[in-house]
């Protein structure tokens, strides 16, 4: 019996490139403007890229499936930089998009724990060991 014989694939060869288009140019990525719908007034929310944002309920039937992943994503408080991050979107369009959100009262802003904001522990305990020896 002869072993099988094994052939070399070649790539194959795609059209040649039109005259003034450069590589990975031929596919129109879909625009941010559709994702984030007509905006009445422009005005955005005061969101930084630390602001804590929650779910307050579900989304509902009227919400865009952006927007309805951005509720699923609030469950637990997550920053804006974090559901840009996990939405694989521009911080602009999911500050639309939050703003929307907002309006609607299905999500609420919270502002960052700033650790500054936050008593000494060494006053904390000063405090402790002054009440124990009363």
């Amino acid at each position: 019996m002869t072993p099988p014989q094994r052939r070399r694939r070649h790539p194959k060869e795609g059209p040649p490139p039109e005259p003034g288009k450069k590589q990975g140019e031929g596919k129109i990525p879909e625009r941010l403007y559709v994702l984030t719908g007509a905006a009445e007034d422009g005005d955005r929310a005061e969101l930084d890229l630390v602001t804590l944002i929650v779910a307050r309920s579900d989304a509902p039937q009227s919400a865009t499936p952006e927007q309805a992943a951005l509720l699923r994503l609030c469950i637990a408080p997550l920053s804006v930089a974090e559901l840009s991050a996990y939405l694989n979107l521009p911080y602009s369009v999911v500050t639309v998009l939050l703003t929307e959100l907002l309006t609607a009262e299905l999500v609420q802003a919270r502002a960052p724990i700033v650790r500054q904001a936050l008593p000494d522990r060494s006053l904390l305990e000063a405090v402790m060991h002054g009440l124990q020896k009363l």
